[in-house]
This record gives C-alpha cells, structure tokens and sequence, in this order.
C-alpha cells in the first residue's frame, strides 16, 4: 500500500513538472517577441495604421487593415458595404456629388477607366452631400452603373479620409497604402495612376 502511494506521488510530481516546463517555454516564446518589437500595429505597412485580418482555415497570408478602411456604410441599392473588405486589393474611391459640375465632367473619364481595370482594380463611388434619389439620378444619367457607389449622406467616409469637397479620389495599393488627390484629375492622369495601382 505505501509503495502504491509513493508511485502516484512519484507520477504528481512528474506531471507538475511537465507542466511548468511548458509554461515557462510559453513565458519565453512571449518575452522573445517582445524583445524584437514585432507586433500588428508595427507590422502595418508604410502610411497606414491598421489591424490584421487574418484568414482562419486557410493558407492566404494575413491581410492588414488600414485604419481609414474601417468602416461599414450603404450602397445606392441599399446593401451593406464593409470597407475592409478592400483591404489587400488595389482601388480607387471616387468622392462625388450629385450637383457638382467637375464630377459630371470627370464622370466619362472615371467610367472608361473603371470598366479597362474591371478585375484588376476596384472603384468605389463615395456620393455625399444630396439626396439618396438625386444619387441614382446621376449614376444613371453619367453611365456610373459599372461599379458599386455608397450613399454617403452623413458624410463619414469623407471624412474618414479627410475629403472636405469635391471631385477627390483616394488610391490605395495592394500594400494599404493610401493616397488621397483632392481635386479633379483629368483623364490621362487618372488613367495613369490607374495603370500604376493595376501593375503593382
């Protein structure tokens, strides 16, 4: 009976052993990383701050969110639209109103440009600044029906990316990175810096 005793004790004190082992190898894989700085924030790409989104049940590497990305609004056919969900891809965001002269100038060049870089780069309509009806009004009358616009009434997104007026367009690459023009570009430009975001 003692021997039974001594032996389970003998098997307590090999598994407590085993188990501060294995928590101490935790402790110093977490001081190590520590020690080299890494971390999400850090491990964001030049000009961006943001979150991972990492992609459970998959190989695909993990996909940095830029801070200006995060945000949910509606399109002009009332879906949700989440901006992360450009994240890791190369677009453009067009910042639009209905009333404005410039916008309707630029309109043919932007649609052109958007269906030549269908599948490569994705375009954004961010309309703000009128009624959701006089929206539609001017994606239907500019031929604009090619990529997906948001009813930005409130004007969040615009300010997310620091847009006060318009025509303004943000660029964004592969990488996160975000270049925001706040003016009207003409058609040659646009499709320049396009071809660029495409190429990357």
């Amino acid at each position: 009976m003692l021997r039974a005793r001594k032996a389970g004790a003998a098997v307590v004190s090999s598994l407590a052993a085993v188990v501060l082992v294995a928590c101490g190898a935790d402790q110093g894989a977490e001081q190590d990383a520590s020690a080299t700085g890494a971390s999400t924030t850090q491990a964001t790409p030049s000009g961006t701050t943001g979150s991972t989104d990492t992609r459970e049940g998959t190989t695909e590497p993990a996909v940095t969110v830029p801070e200006k990305l995060k945000f949910t609004s509606t399109t002009l056919e009332g879906a949700e639209f989440s901006g992360e969900s450009l994240a890791g891809e190369a677009a453009v965001l067009w910042f639009w109103a209905p009333w404005c002269p410039n916008c309707a100038a630029e309109a043919p060049a932007v649609a052109e440009t958007a269906g030549t870089h269908a599948g490569e780069v994705t375009f954004l309509g961010v309309a703000s600044q009128d009624e959701v009806g006089k929206m539609k009004d001017f994606v239907r009358e500019h031929d604009l029906g090619g990529f997906t616009h948001l009813q930005d009434t409130g004007g969040e997104v615009w300010t997310r990316f620091d847009v006060t007026y318009q025509p303004a367009y943000a660029f964004i690459s592969e990488d996160g990175t975000i270049e925001v023009v706040k003016n009207q570009l003409p058609a040659a430009e646009l499709a320049e810096r396009v071809d660029r975001l495409a190429g990357a």
